[in-house]
């Protein structure tokens, strides 16, 4: 996929995006007015990746966000997916004075100790897409991905009228959003689709990594029916690469199609769906994420309670272990409603 390309209409999209912070209205406050005072402080952002279109898009959301004034932002860090370099990062936000943080830590297990740090410092933080395992946060900011797998596997398993190869490219099972979608696919394939083969391969959401297992899979197999990519902006076009230069990419009523179900939801997977290249993906809302991560992170300022239940967004507030989380909602996308304008994809092709 042409990630420029990606930047270009995220770049684009900058009229529709984020609403003023104010009129969100989310589902907060556990006692009688549940509002809190106002926002103040500034707060610490750090981005996880620029080696995937969809992080790209919501880096962009972001910056649009700063930009209208939802919160008054230090400046923005990149961690390059390195747990080492988000340490560093939060670091620097506390020296500087942050009085909130954003975060999307991809090591889920590896970021307790910051996440202690800075609730010693009672400094509120919000985790974007992940769910840290341990250290309390303010909110976890979501969909559920649980229902990822377990959409792709009903998906596959539908498609494929329950018999069959399927390879499984995972994310890095360091993350809860790789065990969590992983978890869900095996034990749905298991319970409702027996006869299908799954071909586990860890990925650490590499997509070079993806399209090296993918190649021994198939010099063993010499075909698969499905593929489910955990993360369609990092595993793409690695897959279509290969498939079209082993000549499998059949279209869809080809008896040798593969069938293909992916995550995230960029301008490029519905570009593909409607290609007939692949055949669905469960829409992230990139734009829903980087809104309602700096909508909480100025809640979190305003010392504002959370309680449990529904949002006037279309989401779930659940209570977590060591926080709560924002589910927000993620569709699944197939030729069918590819082109629905709702689609925060299709926001930016048209921006």
């Amino acid at each position: 996929m042409n990630r420029n390309r990606a930047r270009t209409r995220a770049t684009a999209a900058c009229a529709i995006l984020l609403t003023v912070v104010a009129a969100a209205g989310c589902n907060r406050g556990s006692d009688d007015d549940g509002k809190g005072g106002t926002a103040s402080g500034k707060v610490g952002i750090d981005t996880p990746r620029t080696d995937s279109d969809f992080w790209n898009s919501y880096n962009q959301y972001l910056k649009k966000g700063v930009d209208d004034g939802v919160v008054s932002a230090l400046p923005i860090t990149n961690s390059q997916n390195d747990i080492a370099k988000l340490v560093a990062n939060v670091q620097t936000f506390t020296s500087q004075g942050a009085k909130a943080v954003i975060m999307a830590p991809q090591d889920t297990g590896a970021i307790a100790s910051t996440l202690e740090e800075l609730a010693g410092k009672k400094i509120p933080v919000v985790s974007v897409d992940t769910r840290p395992d341990q250290g309390d946060v303010y909110m976890v900011v979501r969909a559920d991905n649980r229902a990822y797998g377990q959409k792709a596997c009903e998906y596959l398993g539908e498609q494929l009228k329950g018999k069959g190869k399927v390879v499984e490219f995972q994310g890095d099972l360091a993350s809860i959003n790789g065990r969590d979608r992983s978890e869900a696919f095996k034990e749905c394939m298991d319970s409702k689709f027996p006869d299908i083969e799954v071909f586990e391969l860890p990925t650490e959401w590499k997509g070079d990594v993806a399209s090296a297992k993918l190649q021994s899979v198939l010099a063993k197999e010499g075909h698969v029916n499905g593929i489910y990519m955990q993360a369609g902006g990092v595993f793409l076009q690695p897959t279509l690469a290969l498939l079209e230069q082993k000549g499998m990419l059949k279209p869809p009523g080809d008896p040798e199609h593969v069938t293909i179900i992916s995550n995230d939801g960029i301008p490029e997977e519905l570009a593909a769906i409607r290609e007939g290249k692949i055949d669905a993906t469960v829409s992230q809302p990139a734009d829903l994420y980087a809104q309602y991560a700096l909508y909480w992170a100025a809640e979190a300022l305003k010392g504002t309670k959370v309680k449990e239940g529904p949002t006037d967004h279309g989401s779930t507030i659940i209570k977590i272990p060591n926080g709560y989380e924002d589910q927000l909602p993620a569709p699944l996308v197939t030729k069918e409603n590819v082109d629905d304008p709702k689609l925060w994809a299709n926001q930016l092709e048209k921006g």
